[in-house]
């Protein structure tokens, strides 16, 4: 499933976060990247331990925390501590697949990682190129958000940055380890939250909307790993 969570962070912390972004200092983005992820890598990123880091983290997680879209999609059981990275002057990340494990640092947590998100923090008119394309049953998805939007999809597909020719990409990146590992499950259960919330809306009183839910929650408890 590949999907689009709009205003993930209001306008308000979209422009808090690009103040603390605007003044930090960066290093080499392959401090993050697996072996093979290394070789086609390019970038810049904050370091995990850094104030501004931390700052940022507090405000995507606090987000997430409060997006239902998120919740319904990702099912989330862990969230990898978001990261943030910069993209100009040609920089790009070539084809490649995220590591199936990520180690917490400084802990000793392990996260599947189950579903990839990249929530954009710039906008597409600050920048040319960039584009996420993801490689999906569809086939490429090319993917360019304004700043606050998010995207997620299967971290289990093929994708890369085009090279930023002009002006600087920002973006935060992570993963989540979700309840559902199967992305055709979580597919069919977002599909069916979603069926039951409209429903509960236009028709309240229709008895349909709890023999609905318990589906849901019979699948839910089927294919969840709690």
């Amino acid at each position: 499933m590949l999907l689009h969570i709009e205003n993930l962070l209001t306008l308000d912390q979209v422009r808090a976060a690009r103040q603390i972004l605007d003044s930090a200092e960066w290093v080499d983005g392959r401090v993050t990247a697996g072996h093979q992820s290394a070789r086609a890598k390019d970038n810049m990123q904050l370091p995990e331990a850094s104030p501004a880091a931390r700052d940022l983290r507090e405000l995507v997680m606090e987000a997430l925390g409060a997006n239902a879209a998120f919740i319904s999609a990702a099912l989330p059981r862990h969230v990898f501590p978001p990261l943030f990275n910069r993209y100009s002057g040609g920089q790009s990340f070539g084809t490649h697949v995220d590591n199936a494990i990520r180690h917490v640092t400084g802990s000793g947590q392990r996260i599947r990682t189950d579903i990839s998100s990249t929530l954009f923090l710039a906008d597409p008119h600050e920048y040319e190129g960039g584009e996420l394309v993801v490689e999906d049953t569809y086939g490429a998805q090319s993917v360019k958000l304004p700043a606050g939007h998010m995207i997620l999809y299967p971290a289990t597909s093929l994708h890369h940055v085009r090279p930023v020719t002009k002006g600087a990409r920002l973006a935060s990146f992570f993963w989540t380890q979700s309840m559902v590992r199967d992305d055709g499950h979580r597919t069919i259960l977002f599909d069916l939250d979603l069926a039951i919330r409209r429903l509960n809306s236009d028709f309240p009183e229709h008895p349909s909307a709890v023999q609905l839910t318990g589906v849901y929650h019979n699948l839910l408890r089927q294919w969840a790993e709690a």
